[in-house]
């Protein structure tokens, strides 16, 4: 082929490329919108499935906003904080997780002995959802965040009013093994966790994901969890998820104030 041929051909494929690069970055423009809506929607779909509010084909945005409550809560103290402390990043309605956790002026790096959940930094804030009836709040679903084997897991646990019983437990990021660690979704073992008993008696945290299926006889049972067939690892870091949102370096300080009577805005 001569070299006139050669710069045709190279120059009728740099066009082509050109074109297509175009055409691509302008889709992803065009489709940005509408990719952030359906991933808001997924989430307050989330919410309502972990609030037991969730029935396919209702308006979830009209439902979210009638029956949810979003307040921050600030970790260390357990208070609520008013409305005249929200700024751009501790906003009820726009809070990333993600974000804030990157953010030096809003998280903490963890000590190896506390990360349980492998997380590596922590908020020291927190958006929670309440869910209201009549202005009466009825269960409190809270954002958890933790490893498993492949990824870092983000999901919510619905607590009752009394502020022990498990009411709703769900995924609604992850990259676990399907069919293996990535049984978290499975309906089936999500509906297992209604019920659970989160604290005894005495207040101390109880509830654990444990390996194998839980005896019925077993007196612990209440406080079990069936562990994820062939996925020990995962397994292993919902439970470590679990206790460490539920413990003193998670929500353990606000829930505290909660069963006191004392948890009020600041």
């Amino acid at each position: 082929m001569s070299n006139e041929g050669t710069q045709k051909t190279l120059l009728v494929a740099l066009g082509v490329c050109l074109v297509c690069s175009i055409l691509v970055s302008g889709a992803a423009v065009g489709l940005k919108g509408i990719q952030d809506r359906n991933r808001e929607l997924d989430k307050l779909k989330n919410i309502l499935q972990a609030g037991d509010l969730y029935s396919e084909g209702a308006d979830i945005k009209k439902v979210y906003e009638e029956r949810i409550r979003p307040e921050i809560v600030e970790l260390s103290s357990g208070n609520l904080l008013t409305s005249d402390r929200y700024d751009a990043v501790l906003d009820p309605a726009a809070f990333d997780l993600k974000a804030i956790a990157k953010n030096p002026a809003y998280s903490r790096l963890l000590p190896a002995d506390v990360d349980k959940a492998q997380i590596k930094s922590a908020p020291n804030f927190m958006v929670i959802y309440e869910v209201m009836d009549q202005d009466q709040v009825q269960k409190y679903i809270l954002p958890i965040v933790g490893k498993g084997l492949w990824s870092t897991m983000y999901g919510f646990i619905a607590l009752d009013k009394d502020l022990s019983t498990v009411r709703g437990f769900t995924f609604y990021g992850h990259g676990e093994t399907p069919g293996l660690g990535g049984e978290v979704d499975n309906p089936r073992w999500k509906q297992i966790w209604n019920g659970k008993q989160i604290f005894d008696e005495s207040g101390e945290l109880k509830i654990e994901v444990i390996k194998s299926s839980v005896d019925p006889d077993s007196p612990d049972a209440k406080y079990e969890i069936d562990g994820l067939s062939g996925a020990t690892i995962t397994t292993r870091g919902v439970d470590a998820t679990v206790k460490f949102w539920l413990g003193e370096n998670g929500f353990g300080p606000f829930l505290a104030k909660l069963r006191g009577g004392v948890a009020d805005h600041e």
